[in-house]
């Protein structure tokens, strides 16, 4: 697969969505499904697959764009160096003496 490392990494950070929501999808399945007959069924449960399938695809898109969007930033900043930062201040610190005796 394209994404299988996107995939493992949008597993191990994705939150399951409400099970409120699911438990009303199944209710109303269950509801639907006593009025239509059994071909309507499969009709309607081809349709649900293939909604899953686009939602599933659609998230892992999302994730990708926003994982790369996070490594451009990353890649934009200035990784901190805290002996950079010391040196920075020590000449800091040497100009002021140097402009209060000049």
């Amino acid at each position: 697969m394209e994404y299988e490392y996107m995939r493992a990494l949008r597993q191990r950070f994705f939150l399951e969505p409400d099970m409120a929501l699911q438990r009303e999808i199944e209710e109303s399945w269950r509801r639907l499904s006593e009025r239509v007959g059994k071909e309507e069924q499969k009709r309607i449960l081809a349709l649900m697959d293939m909604q899953a399938a686009l939602l599933e695809e659609t998230s892992l898109a999302s994730f990708v764009a926003g994982f790369q969007l996070a490594l451009g930033i990353a890649g934009e900043l200035t990784p901190y160096s805290f002996s950079r930062d010391e040196e920075n201040r020590a000449e800091e610190g040497r100009d002021r003496c140097g402009e209060a005796e000049g």
